[in-house]
């Protein structure tokens, strides 16, 4: 019998990880695919952004080095880093990211009234859920809806950390679902690590999920980390604290791990991922554009000892396994999530 090919060897191992239900962890990679922008073109938005002009003479000044930063090419969240925004610029910051990045998202909802196929995501929902589990679980840090989305599409419940409604309040039990004659429904449990598009908060620190919200509704904030100096210390506080603990769980508890578009630069997101491809050998398969400096640096760095990671290749894709580190072409593009789809697992769109 003549031995496998790397491809057929490839695709074993995509199947075998997908078998067993992994964890998805979402990038701002797998959003761009759906024109939601990324951290470049808000960088831009916040270029041309005018700042308010009740800022203090201090705050101008500080906000003028931040651009200065952006402008000589520092990425966005390094420029955040290097200067101290007061907490009204960093509530100006979230504001001016959410108002950028909701038309998009929007946008996506559009399309996907229009075709309920639209989000190949909803179809890896589905062949997931071809099991005895209930619950699937996603990590992001992304904080568009593309996630839930994907879930309504589905016809699978999300959960997000919310009660369910228009008014969501904060659920007092992570392990929180609708049940049908006492039997929970498939649910995507959505860990949001870095916030939500609708998600906010008042003056007296009242949180509230709010779905259908357009504008931010008067007296509230976006509850939305964005990159910089305070990044850390947000999480301490709810409902991040409460949200990192299921996002770490999950992870922990993760029989696989599938990364869509995500680049491994989130320390939220990704030190149990880690510490686990290391341990116990979890599998991990790596779907994306363009792989990162920091994914190829841990890929082989020896951490992780069981991988496929695929970006764009010439011949169509180029994929890297931890028995094949230099790599091989593979003749169709399955770094996009679709095509990925089609050949492993053969599920109908």
């Amino acid at each position: 019998m003549a031995a496998k090919s790397a491809a057929e060897i490839a695709q074993e191992f995509a199947q075998g990880a997908l078998s067993a239900t992994p964890v998805i962890i979402l990038g701002s990679g797998a959003s761009a695919a759906h024109g939601v922008p990324g951290m470049s073109a808000l960088a831009a938005h916040l270029t041309s952004a005018a700042p308010p002009a009740a800022w203090t003479a201090e705050e101008t000044k500080e906000w003028a080095a931040f651009l200065a930063h952006l402008k000589a090419g520092t990425d966005l969240e390094s420029a955040l880093q290097a200067v101290r925004p007061t907490e009204r610029q960093t509530h100006f910051i979230a504001c001016a990211t959410r108002e950028f990045l909701l038309p998009s998202d929007l946008a996506v909802l559009s399309a996907l009234l229009a075709d309920r196929h639209h989000l190949p995501l909803s179809r890896l929902y589905r062949h997931l859920f071809d099991s005895t589990h209930t619950t699937l679980h996603v990590v992001t840090p992304n904080y568009d809806r593309l996630a839930e989305y994907a879930a309504d599409a589905a016809d699978v419940s999300t959960f997000t950390g919310f009660n369910y409604g228009y008014l969501q309040s904060r659920a007092r039990d992570p392990r929180t679902r609708i049940t049908i004659r006492g039997r929970e429904t498939r649910t995507v449990a959505v860990w949001k690590v870095h916030g939500s598009l609708d998600w906010f908060q008042d003056a007296a620190k009242q949180i509230i999920g709010i779905r259908s919200a357009l504008a931010i509704p008067a007296d509230y904030a976006p509850l939305m980390i964005t990159p910089g100096i305070d990044k850390y210390r947000l999480t301490h506080g709810e409902p991040f604290r409460t949200i990192l603990a299921c996002s770490d769980d999950a992870l922990e508890n993760a029989r696989a791990y599938f990364c869509v578009g995500y680049g491994f630069n989130d320390e939220h997101v990704q030190t149990k991922l880690i510490e686990r491809c290391d341990r116990d050998s979890t599998p991990l398969i790596v779907i994306t554009k363009e792989l990162t400096p920091t994914a190829k640096t841990f890929l082989t760095s020896g951490r992780c000892r069981r991988y496929l990671a695929i970006e764009d290749g010439p011949a169509g894709a180029r994929a890297y396994m931890h028995d094949a580190p230099a790599g091989f072409d593979l003749d169709q593009p399955l770094w996009r999530l679709d095509q990925f789809l089609d050949h492993i697992t053969g599920t109908p769109a």
